[in-house]
């Protein structure tokens, strides 16, 4: 197999595995790029590689805890609630490869109360079907401390009530009575459509206006909501349009030239909205397309 042949081949799983880690794109995007010119260095020596994509897995998943050491630093510092940046997956076979549904942004933030090695092991276990043994190669441990690692990890995850992975089935109608009912100002309609629980955070990093922390339950969940849309209401031409966000139901806010400005995702679980997710912060959404200047439309006209 030709070496760029290969590398185009591999680069899906890398991904998969990085961004899951990492909980960034271009974070993992460098871990990536990093991983595949060790394959590169490695065919091009002359190496015999018996399974690539088991070597891109180690490679990329021993980076991509190096990676999260300083990352955490990074975001110890955040301003405000930390978000995973969003993906849109629904026409994206690269950001769907190796189980698209085990990336939703409640599993993401769920991880990163984790160990990046309990992270690895949890994620090459239960979403890329790695044994034990195999596992506890890949991040230089033992086997049976690789099993109290995933075991561990996994009962966090639990704890917090955040599913391993999300339904496939369209959510559009969902979304669309969602969208209505706050546009709408219909907060019974609302409210009907959010589990009790529910809850919401918005990250705007410190360079535009967001949620100042988390908001729980299903009627301060969905006054903010209606809040919330009548103020972007205001900007001219700007408008909300359905995606599939990180395996789930979301939507993009984007500005009268079709610049994005912001993203919303949604966690349903049995038929309810458990969780809203706005990512606000312009550097976390460069890579969905032209970002838009959310600031300038919240001044208003000079």
């Amino acid at each position: 197999m030709e070496d760029a042949t290969l590398l185009a081949e591999l680069r899906p799983r890398a991904f998969a595995i990085a961004y899951r880690m990492l909980g960034s794109v271009s974070e993992a995007e460098d871990v990536v790029q990093e991983a595949l010119l060790r394959v590169h260095q490695a065919v091009g020596s002359g190496e015999e590689l018996l399974s690539p994509a088991a070597f891109v897995t180690t490679i990329t998943t021993r980076l991509a805890i190096t990676e999260l050491q300083s990352a955490r630093v990074r975001r110890e510092q955040y301003v405000g609630d930390w978000l995973p940046e969003p993906i849109v997956t629904g026409d994206d076979p690269g950001a769907q490869a190796e189980s698209a549904d085990a990336m939703s942004l409640a599993l993401l933030v769920a991880l990163e109360t984790l160990s990046p090695e309990q992270r690895a092991a949890l994620l090459l276990h239960d979403v890329f079907d790695y044994t034990y043994p195999d596992i506890a190669e890949v991040i230089g441990t033992t086997e049976a401390n690789a099993r109290q690692l995933a075991a561990r990890a996994r009962k966090h995850v639990a704890e917090r009530r955040v599913r391993f992975t999300t339904s496939r089935a369209h959510h559009r109608d969902l979304v669309d009575r969602f969208f209505a009912a706050a546009r709408e100002g219909d907060l019974e309609g609302l409210e009907k459509l959010l589990a009790a629980d529910v809850v919401m955070t918005g990250d705007g990093g410190g360079k535009v206006p967001a949620l100042g922390r988390t908001i729980h339950g299903s009627s301060r969940v969905a006054k903010i909501l209606v809040n919330g849309m009548r103020e972007w209401g205001r900007f001219g031409g700007a408008n909300w349009r359905a995606v599939e966000i990180n395996g789930g139901p979301g939507m993009l806010y984007l500005d009268a030239e079709g610049r994005v400005l912001g993203v919303m995702g949604l966690t349903v679980v049995d038929g309810a909205i458990e969780s809203v997710d706005a990512v606000v912060n312009p550097d976390k959404l460069h890579h969905l397309g032209e970002v838009g200047d959310l600031l300038a439309l919240e001044r208003g006209p000079a």
